[in-house]
C-alpha cells in the first residue's frame, strides 16, 4: 500500500467522524451523506449472504438506524465507520443465517441466464454465478470470510477487524470456505477457487479471460 492510498484512508475517516459528529448534532442532510458513501457497499455484504430473496434492504435500514443512534457517542479517530459498518451488518446477517428456515437448499433460485454474449464474457459470467449461488450452501463464517476477502476485497487484517478473529482463524475460515466452493462448483467455475486464493474477484477475471 502506497502513502497515497494511506492519505486517502486518513481522508475519509475524517470526513466521516466530521459527518457523524454532524448527525449527532440532528443534521439529515449529514446522515444522507454517510449513506449515499457507504450504503451500496453494506446492501453487496447482505446480498451475497443472504441470497437474492434475502432480507438486504432490511439489514441496510437496520445497520444505519444504529449508527444514527450511536452518532452522539461516536469517538472520532476511533474505530473507522466502514469497519464498524461492515461488523454490524455482518453480525445482523449471520444471525439471520442461523435462524430455522422453511426454504430447502433445493429450493434456491437458478441463476438467471447471462444472455448472449462472447465466449469469455459468457464463461465468465456463467462461472461468477454459479459462485454466488454455492456461496449460499456454505456455514455462515465460512461465507463471511469469502464475501468479506473476495467480494469486498478486503485484506485479511481488515476482514479479520469486522469478524472480530485473529488473523490466522480468518484465514483457517477461508481455507475451508474455498475448499466447500470447490466441491460445490462444476469444472467449468472452478478455475476461479485457485484466482480467489491469490487475489480475488479482479485477479480471477484476469486468469479466465488471459
Amino acid at each position: 500500500m502506497g502513502e497515497a492510498d494511506d492519505q486517502d484512508r486518513v481522508n475519509e475517516r475524517d470526513e466521516d467522524d466530521a459527518l457523524i459528529a454532524r448527525t449527532a448534532a440532528g443534521e439529515e442532510r449529514a446522515f444522507a451523506v454517510l449513506i449515499a458513501r457507504h450504503g451500496d457497499r453494506i446492501a453487496s455484504l447482505a446480498r451475497r449472504m443472504l441470497g437474492p430473496s434475502g432480507d438486504v434492504d432490511d439489514i441496510v435500514q437496520e445497520t444505519f438506524l444504529r449508527l444514527w443512534s450511536q452518532a452522539p457517542v461516536w469517538q472520532p479517530g476511533g474505530a473507522k465507520l466502514s469497519t464498524w459498518l461492515y461488523r454490524v451488518a455482518s453480525n445482523m446477517c449471520i444471525d439471520r443465517l442461523r435462524k430455522p428456515s422453511n426454504a430447502p437448499l433445493d429450493g434456491l433460485a437458478e441463476p438467471p441466464d447471462p444472455g448472449p454474449q462472447p465466449d469469455q464474457d459468457y464463461a465468465a459470467a456463467k462461472a461468477a454465478l454459479q459462485i454466488e449461488q454455492a456461496l449460499q450452501v456454505l456455514a455462515p463464517r465460512q461465507r463471511m470470510a469469502i464475501v468479506l476477502c473476495h467480494f469486498e476485497e478486503m485484506t485479511n487484517i481488515e476482514a479479520s477487524q469486522v469478524m472480530g478473529l485473529t488473523v490466522d482463524a480468518l484465514e483457517s475460515l477461508l481455507a475451508r470456505g474455498r475448499r466447500a466452493l470447490r466441491s460445490e462448483l462444476s469444472e467449468e467455475g472452478s478455475w476461479l477457487i485457485a484466482a480467489l486464493r491469490d487475489g480475488g474477484m479482479d485477479a480471477a477475471r484476469e486468469v479466465r479471460n488471459g
